[in-house]
């Protein structure tokens, strides 16, 4: 389980394809602090670290994962956003963050606004998902409060503190993003689709 409050950037060093999987690794100024077998959100996705190398990690995803990510278009020199998971008795400063993308969204509009920033995104509804206005989700793997909810489409705004320390600020229009749904809002939407 993860908050969405990202940790800090990584840059992927190199990418290596082996049958259905890639292996992807991430040079961070966390690796010293890492283990093998531990979980890490990249981007939102969580993946097990599998190889420990100086300041670099490496972790595995299979097909599953890279046809429900957009992890299949990562390139080498890309920064990724990276949190561990919680601890127990940690302050849950985010919203209850699973790891598991529910799908790809795209963003369709960027607009600074006096000292802060605005990004627009679509998703397919054809799976069933959906924002609720003030509700949480998750674009590549950070917490926020999503504002103009629609049936397809949501916007976030974000302080400049997150467009520092994130990959927002390397979002155009066009850029892939994995988004999960809030999981309390997945529960609510099922629910009352099952009536």
């Amino acid at each position: 389980m993860f908050t969405g409050i990202i940790e800090t950037l990584g840059t992927i060093r190199e990418i290596v394809k082996e049958q259905d999987n890639i292996h992807v690794t991430v040079e961070s100024e966390i690796t010293n602090e890492l283990k093998i077998d531990q979980s890490v959100a990249h981007n939102g996705v969580c993946l097990t670290v599998v190889k420990i190398e100086g300041k670099a990690y490496t972790v595995t995803a299979i097909a599953e994962t890279i046809q429900k990510t957009n992890l299949g278009d990562w390139q080498v020199g890309n920064q990724v956003n990276l949190e561990r998971a919680m601890k127990l008795g940690d302050r849950l400063d985010g919203h209850i963050v699973q790891g598991h993308v529910d799908q790809i969204g795209t963003c369709v509009e960027v607009k600074e606004t006096n000292g802060s920033w605005g990004y627009t995104f679509e998703y397919d509804q054809a799976l069933s998902n959906i924002t609720i206005e003030k509700g949480s989700i998750t674009v590549n793997g950070v917490s926020l409060t999503v504002v103009n909810s629609k049936s397809n489409q949501f916007s976030v705004a974000i302080i400049p503190y997150t467009y520092e320390h994130t990959n927002f600020q390397d979002f155009k229009v066009g850029t892939k993003i994995n988004l999960e749904f809030d999981v309390i809002g997945k529960y609510v939407s099922r629910l009352y689709a099952n009536k």
